[in-house]
């Protein structure tokens, strides 16, 4: 089936619509070389080494830094937004010291699972009425999303390096269809940040180097999701009780006051999930956390990264009632559940601390362990 030039315009107005009906809420097309700059400057973070953990970034750097590379055939990108607009202040949650706080994004079903299916869905609409290729991206492929929404004129990204929109401001997840399809592309949108600095200026670690630019190593959404050590100490008092993620700079965006709650009812929160007591989070094993992250962004942690994560919490709770469940990890078969709950401990009982270093620091069998034993902790 071959689609003619004059048809383009209907086509895609009723690309627009069927990408409504499945749930995104905005949708802008642009080119696959429309970004050259964004690949200068992901070679140029890579260079510094801001990637840290995140390996995929420098391992298919030619193909993020170009789509045009990831699929040569591909004549237009389709971009698409789903809003996640929380109905809460996520930063009322930090008061409660007692509970950890999850990201916004991910106390709900796994939006890769949601959006790709959604995009696929809408694929299969393009495909069957033009007989175009197609191939479809949620994040966890090498595609520079943000620049490419920003350049299909779905917003800009702002000063926090994330999409901001007029219509959801911060509170977007973006999904893209490549297509053999040739649209024309959509105008960028302006950036409209203007002298606003309060993303820069609310970050607990001071992760933004600068304006538009993110360091990942100090920045707590990596370290509570995709640092796979032991958290470095600098970093577990700024913490707080966050135990998944960050939305600080996201939250403070002026933009929100005109994104509406998400009433997307696959992304709909899930209930005890957003801030869980601290208390029942310790008590995890392994199936236990299983079950109850099923389905979310949560579950890829595995339990002892996010055991991790909450014991930092729980070291920063003041909460002495915590001291028995911390002290039960220290046995813990994860080295690094232990080293996390030697520092837990040491916030929480010092004196109990000194007790179980002068006990266990010589029979330690972990190094790391054993540097927490030894000072670190403190």
């Amino acid at each position: 089936m071959t689609i003619s030039t004059s048809d383009i315009p209907d086509l895609l107005s009723r690309l627009r619509d069927m990408a409504a009906a499945e749930g995104f809420s905005s949708v802008g097309v642009t080119r696959p070389d429309a970004i050259p700059e964004s690949g200068e400057r992901l070679r140029e973070f890579v260079g510094m080494g801001r990637q840290a953990d995140m390996t995929w970034l420098a391992d298919r750097l030619a193909w993020r830094s170009d789509p045009s590379a990831l699929w040569p055939e591909a004549r237009s990108v389709i971009m698409l937004t789903t809003s996640y607009a929380p109905g809460h202040d996520p930063l009322s949650l930090l008061d409660e010291q007692r509970k950890g706080v999850v990201s916004a994004y991910a106390a709900r079903r796994d939006y890769h699972d949601v959006v790709k299916k959604r995009l696929k869905a809408l694929g299969r609409w393009l495909v069957a009425e033009t007989g175009c290729a197609i191939k479809v991206f949620v994040d966890t492929a090498p595609v520079m999303e943000k620049p490419l929404a920003a350049a299909a004129g779905l917003g800009w990204q702002g000063k926090h390096t994330n999409l901001v929109s007029r219509t959801d401001g911060s509170w977007t997840f973006l999904g893209a269809i490549f297509t053999t399809l040739e649209f024309s592309a959509d105008a960028p949108m302006t950036d409209r940040c203007g002298a606003c600095r309060r993303c820069l200026d609310i970050c607990p670690t001071r992760a933004f180097p600068a304006p538009y630019q993110l360091d990942p190593r100090r920045c707590i959404a990596y370290l509570t999701v995709e640092h796979q050590g032991v958290i470095p100490v600098e970093f577990r008092k700024p913490i707080g009780n966050r135990i998944f993620g960050c939305d600080d700079c996201l939250a403070v965006c002026p933009w929100n006051k005109f994104a509406e709650t998400s009433r997307d009812q696959r992304l709909a929160m899930k209930d005890g999930l957003l801030n869980p007591p601290l208390d029942e989070m310790l008590s995890l094993d392994d199936a236990a956390f299983r079950a109850r992250f099923a389905t979310t962004p949560v579950k890829r942690l595995g339990r002892h990264r996010f055991l991790r994560n909450v014991l930092i919490a729980a070291g920063n709770s003041g909460d002495a009632a915590l001291v028995p469940a911390v002290r039960g990890l220290l046995d813990d078969p994860s080295p690094l559940v232990r080293a996390s709950a030697v520092w837990a401990l040491a916030q929480l009982a010092p004196a109990g601390f000194e007790s179980e270093r002068d006990r266990r620091s010589d029979t330690e069998p972990d190094e790391q362990v054993r540097q927490e034993w030894g000072g670190a902790a403190t």
